[in-house]
């Protein structure tokens, strides 16, 4: 794998970890290929039975995808080719044949949190944050699975309060409305994220494997291109181009409704 997506296995359990830690773990497209790649090649391997991904250290699990990625977005073909590569990443991860557990040491925020979604279990530090802050951010927009996963997650009304109040939740809320299913002291975290892969490996495979395509054929998201019209609104206007150029300012964007 590439220097900033490291692969680690021990015994049926497979650890991913997304090293960009000075960045903190923002994705670039190169690594959102790299766990593409990953979870195909880990999914066909009949020796490994769990996958956790985890970020390094413990400010992030991903903060999204790297902003530097959208400064020279111009077309149609850069909004929807965007999207296109991450639903084509988060429908392989959520596709998975075996378990997977998300070990959130730190904030999963935007392309991190939908990462995240995209897990079975996902187990989270007390200082960890979760949000979608599109709104307040980048002005952009979001492609059916993301929107798809986050509502499976939380229900219409509480994606539509998080998209559009840009909040970031704390983990006590996030558990507390479903976003993530436990909650561990940051020291004992990763042990428990050992002994909950170690007792999944142990389960019937096919039962889970089952189980996992039930699942995501009962939540099977909106036709791909359904919201193609509302993504290239966003992705090719003022407002985005003033809140990427905002964002690597560290400054408020000035949003002008165009």
């Amino acid at each position: 794998m590439t220097g900033d997506i490291l692969v680690e296995r021990e015994g049926p359990t497979v650890f991913l970890t997304f090293n960009r830690p000075d960045a903190r773990n923002a994705m670039t497209f190169e690594m959102y290929e790299a766990l593409h790649d990953a979870c195909a090649n880990l999914d066909a391997d009949p020796g490994v039975r769990v996958l956790v991904l985890k970020g390094a250290g413990d400010r992030a699990f991903a903060s999204g995808t790297d902003i530097r990625q959208f400064l020279d977005f111009k077309t149609r073909e850069d909004a929807l080719g965007y999207e296109a590569r991450l639903t084509r990443v988060l429908a392989r991860l959520a596709g998975m044949s075996k378990p997977t557990i998300a070990m959130l040491q730190g904030d999963a925020i935007g392309g991190g949190l939908f990462i995240a979604l995209a897990c079975d279990l996902r187990l989270a530090a007390p200082h960890a944050r979760f949000g979608v802050p599109v709104a307040r951010t980048l002005g952009n927009f979001l492609a059916p699975l993301s929107l798809s996963l986050l509502v499976a997650a939380l229900g219409p009304g509480r994606a539509r309060e998080l998209v559009l109040t840009a909040r970031l939740l704390d983990a006590a809320e996030a558990k507390a409305i479903g976003l993530i299913d436990r909650i561990h002291p940051a020291p004992e975290l990763e042990s428990r994220v050992r002994e909950l892969a170690a007792s999944l490996a142990e389960l019937a495979p096919l039962t889970l494997a089952a189980t996992k395509e039930a699942t995501r054929r009962m939540l099977a998201a909106l036709p791909t291109h359904a919201l193609d019209d509302l993504i290239l609104s966003c992705y090719l206007s003022r407002d985005f181009h003033e809140g990427v150029r905002a964002f690597l300012e560290r400054r408020k964007p000035d949003w002008q409704g165009r």
